[in-house]
């Protein structure tokens, strides 16, 4: 059995900035920047909303574009149609059901068209503070590299690392693994050498 706590302490240690990347003022935003980071970069999104959230920031202000319209603004983020489609009616629930606000219920959240249980724990956890175990392909692959979990799912993932993260380390912990999946333990070419976990990692010590 792995010593959860002793892994996240170092990587608390080793990522004491770990939080989240995307660049968000307001709930909405968060959700927006989220729905935009599928397949693609936190630093590209950024700059997209840096531009975008000038002048659209509030599901009110969406529905004054087109899907075309919004498309276009959201180009360079890929997968551009979809997500502007997703953003149209996600914008049009929020307005309709929710008085323009974006809920703090991982059930509602998940009804908005492009919010799966991975991007509502993302808002659920930042724009709210509420504990919550957010799985990208980052936690996927290093919790089950490490061995932390073995699962072969990200929702699957999610519940098992619920399982054995104490629930007050659940949201700082998705931060940590996605700095250490983004910083050293890669998709491809991990940099084994220098992670500071390496002898608590499965992946690692089946190598040697």
């Amino acid at each position: 059995m792995k010593d959860i706590n002793k892994i996240l302490n170092v990587l608390e240690e080793t990522y004491p900035d770990a939080q989240c990347e995307l660049n968000y003022t307001t709930p909405f935003e968060l959700l927006i920047a989220t729905i935009l980071s599928a397949q693609c970069t936190d630093v590209r999104v950024n700059k997209v909303t840096a531009e975008l959230f000038k002048k659209y920031n509030t599901p009110e202000a969406f529905l004054k574009l087109s899907t075309q319209e919004i498309s276009e603004k959201i180009k360079s983020c890929g997968l551009y149609k979809s997500k502007a489609q997703k953003i149209k009616v996600t914008s049009e629930m929020l307005c309709e059901f929710y008085n323009g606000e974006v809920p703090d219920i991982l059930e509602e959240l998940i009804k908005l068209p492009g919010v799966g249980r991975k991007t509502a724990n993302v808002v659920l956890s930042n724009a709210f503070n509420q504990d919550a175990m957010a799985v990208d392909t980052h936690v996927f692959r290093v919790s089950n590299r490490i061995g932390i979990v073995h699962t072969k799912t990200p929702e699957k993932t999610e519940f098992a690392l619920m399982e054995v993260i104490p629930k007050k380390r659940w949201s700082n912990s998705h931060h940590l693994l996605i700095f250490h999946g983004r910083r050293i333990c890669k998709a491809r070419n991990p940099e084994c050498k220098v992670c500071p976990i390496k002898n608590d990692c499965n992946y690692y010590v089946a190598q040697i």
